[in-house]
């Protein structure tokens, strides 16, 4: 089965906005990536300052191979969005942890 990276952000509230626009006008590379399965950026709603990024991947492997390219290319060029030169931003977050899972279980809602 599918495995899962889940990057925690730290966001300061002054920065909330700046993470946002950089997500969505990030470069795209990642939907086209191979063994990629899914994307979500979450917002936190209360009690903390954490989003957290949400990627689903066919294998470990599929995920390695985008951070060792198209990700790592991304960053080195300008952040989130990033890959074309731009200058480097400043970061929206003050800390960041990756949590990584094995799909044992899923579920989708009934057809009817």
């Amino acid at each position: 089965m599918s495995i899962v990276k889940i990057n925690s952000l730290t966001v300061p509230a002054e920065q909330r906005e700046v993470l946002e626009q950089r997500f969505a006008s990030r470069a795209g590379t990642v939907e086209s990536a191979d063994g990629f399965e899914w994307f979500e950026l979450l917002r936190p709603l209360e009690g903390t300052d954490n989003y957290l990024v949400y990627t689903r991947w066919r294998s470990e492997e599929d995920f390695q191979a985008w951070m060792e390219g198209p990700m790592k290319a991304a960053h080195q060029g300008g952040g989130a969005g990033g890959g074309d030169g731009a200058p480097k931003h400043k970061p929206a977050a003050t800390g960041s942890t990756v949590w990584s899972f094995e799909v044992v279980q899923q579920a989708a809602p009934k057809q009817g």
